[in-house]
This record gives C-alpha cells, structure tokens and sequence, in this order.
C-alpha cells in the first residue's frame, strides 16, 4: 500500500536526512555528558556549542544568546513565566492575540490566575493584527508584548517589526513565536526588532523534543530550572545532545537553503491552490492575499464539514482541519472565530501545506483526490 501524500508540514515535518547523518555519530559512539571533563565529554560538549553557533547564526544574534529547550511549548513558556513573570513588580500587563498557538494562550490564561492582566487583541478578516491596535492598548504596566511571527493555520505573517517598535519605544519586551517561520521565510531577530523569539526542530525537519529561545543579550531571565547549572545557569538538565546536534544541522540547512526552499513550497502550494479553486465551485482561500507562508494553504468549503473531508481523502492525502465535528455541533478553530469567517465556510476548512519533499506529481495527484471527494460529498 502506497503512504499517504503529506501536506502537513505546519503539523510536523520529517527528518532531513543531513540532519539524521549529523545526529548519528552522537547516537552510536559519541555518547559522553558534555559537562564531563575527561575525554568522552569533549566531543559533546563541542557538538553543543557548534550547533548553537548554527542556531544564532539562523537568527542573525550572538550563540550566548540562545538557550536550548524542549520545544516551542517550553520556550513560550519560559518567555512567558520566567521573563515577564520577572518583571511582577515593574507592571503586570501583558499583550497577545486570539489566534496565538495554545502554548501562548494557555499560558496566559495561567498568569492571569496569578495576578497578571492579559489583553488579548482582535484580528481583522485576514488574521492579522492591527499595529494601532498594539499602540492603543499599551499602558504603563505593559511588561511584555507577544505576536506570533506566522499563523500556523492561516499562514498569515504578523507586522512583528512595527510592532517591535512600539514596545521598544515605551521600554517593553517584545517576544514573537516564530515556530513556523523558521527556514520558510526570513526571521533575523535584529530585522523583526525583538527581545525574544521561539522555535521548534520538528517544524523544520529536526526531532520533536528539541527547541530554543532567543534571549537579547539585555535581557535577564531568572532560572527556568533548577540544577546543576546548564545553559548558562539558565536551564538544569543535563543537555540532550542528540537532538541539539539535529537542531544546529536544521538551522544550518535553513539559513542557507532559504531562498531555494521558500520558492519551491511557494511554486508547490501555488499549484494547490490553482488546482482546486479550478476545479471546485464554492471555495475560498484563508489568509492574507500578501503576508501568508509560502507553504500554507488554508482553503474553505462551502457547506461541508472538514471532518467529512478528510475522512473522504484520507487514505491518500494527510491533512489537518480548521474545525472538528463533535456529536451534533461543529467546533470551529479559535483562528477561524477569530477572523470572523463565517460558519457555513469555517465549518467546512481544511489546512494543506507543503514541504521541501512535495512534489508536483504529489499536488497533482492530491488535487485530483480532494476534488473527487468534495464532489462526491456534495452529491
């Protein structure tokens, strides 16, 4: 049986086999603990620091400013509690949008229930944020401004710099999760004008568990956790060097091949979207017409629900949906109730992005797939 065509790549993307070949020699024979000080731990130690060179040099900042994590959960996380949460007695407001990834907004949610204030701002039809919108809900007790680079559902890339700007200006932090920008379109951490930036490996053809957060060399975070004094001081545990080592070969392979890779998944999803708006009545296209990953594709149906959908193409096409059916009522994405998009087209969104594996052959193939489902569906 043939697998599937993948257009996931904003869900997971696999392992570029560059980055297997790095990890290897760490997986079989270069095991030492890299705060070791004999002759084991040396090679690992080097292979830490090397690939944090690879991540700084990704994001255009000094490798002393990146902090290796868990993912991109932990690293909002520890932007969020650790670094605002440090600023407690400086002000206590913090600022974020509807559409940000749950590891945002839950952790919000949870530094509201512990004193914080959170403003949580509106987004216009297209999924983007209003940079008066920011202006005009700054206070005095603003501690810490939170956009995300790139909507993972929509696609739709946020004003970070002019925003930057503005918290800048009044002396607040500015953190952006750029999960899923990394290695799709430019994220240079001087030109977005922030403080702080997250990513996760598994977005650009890492492993899971692995991710950083980009802390400006201004900045003082207090200890995420405790123990023997890893990462600067900054993070205890001892340091999953496998993975860090795939994370720098990721970066690495990011920053160099970004113009090749961004044309291509631009050219792949163009050709989606062609294909079905071509061939199928009654859709619509999610996201700024602009300011959208090259790669995502979040496409409507008129009166369908996206469960049926997928379900109708899963056995040759993997997908995700903007909205999940639950008994008798639909639930609709917190991005697309966002964007206001009205029900009968929100019920019926699916998300499809392509990756520097898909290939013409796999759209085309895909087009047709999701078009004879949508057609059968409709009766």
């Amino acid at each position: 049986m043939n697998k599937p065509i993948y257009l996931d790549y904003n869900g997971t993307t696999p392992h570029d086999p560059r980055v297997i070949e790095a990890m290897r020699p760490f997986l079989e024979e270069d095991f030492g603990n890299p705060s070791s000080s004999h002759w084991y731990g040396k090679k690992p130690k080097q292979a830490v620091e090397q690939a944090r060179g690879q991540v700084a040099a990704c994001l255009g900042c000094r490798p002393d400013e990146i902090l290796f994590t868990s993912g991109g959960t932990e690293s909002n996380n520890h932007a969020l509690k650790s670094i605002a949460g440090n600023l407690f007695t400086k002000g206590t407001h913090i600022i974020t949008s509807r559409i940000e990834h749950p590891a945002i907004l839950e952790v919000c949610r949870f530094m509201e229930a512990h004193g914080f204030k959170v403003t949580y701002l509106p987004v216009d039809a297209s999924g983007r944020v209003s940079v008066a919108d920011v202006e005009a809900t700054v206070t005095p007790e603003t501690i810490m401004i939170s956009i995300m680079h790139a909507n993972n559902e929509v696609g739709t890339i946020q004003p970070i710099r002019e925003i930057a700007e503005i918290a800048k200006a009044q002396d607040i932090l500015m953190h952006t999760d750029a999960a899923q920008s990394i290695g799709k379109i430019p994220a240079d951490v001087d030109d977005l004008n922030v403080h702080l930036l997250s990513l996760a490996g598994h977005k650009l053809y890492a492993p899971k568990g692995i991710g950083a957060l980009f802390i400006h060399q201004t900045v003082r975070p207090s200890t995420f956790c405790h123990g023997a004094g890893q990462e600067m001081g900054r993070r205890g545990g001892t340091e999953n060097v496998l993975e860090i080592v795939g994370l720098g070969t990721a970066c690495d392979i990011a920053r160099k091949d970004l113009d090749t890779n961004q044309g291509h998944m631009e050219q792949m999803r163009n050709r989606l979207e062609v294909g079905l708006t071509d061939f199928i009545s009654d859709v619509r296209v999610n996201g700024h017409p602009k300011w959208r990953l090259p790669n995502t594709l979040s496409i409507s149906f008129l009166g369908l629900e996206a469960n049926r959908i997928l379900d109708e193409i899963s056995p040759e096409v993997a997908a995700s949906a903007g909205a999940a059916c639950h008994a008798d009522t639909i639930e609709v994405s917190h991005v697309l109730q966002a964007m206001k998009l009205p029900e009968d087209w929100a019920k019926g969104t699916i998300r499809l992005t392509t990756g520097r594996m898909t290939t013409e052959r796999d759209i085309d193939r895909a087009v047709d797939v999701i078009s004879t489902a949508v057609r059968r569906l409709r009766g």
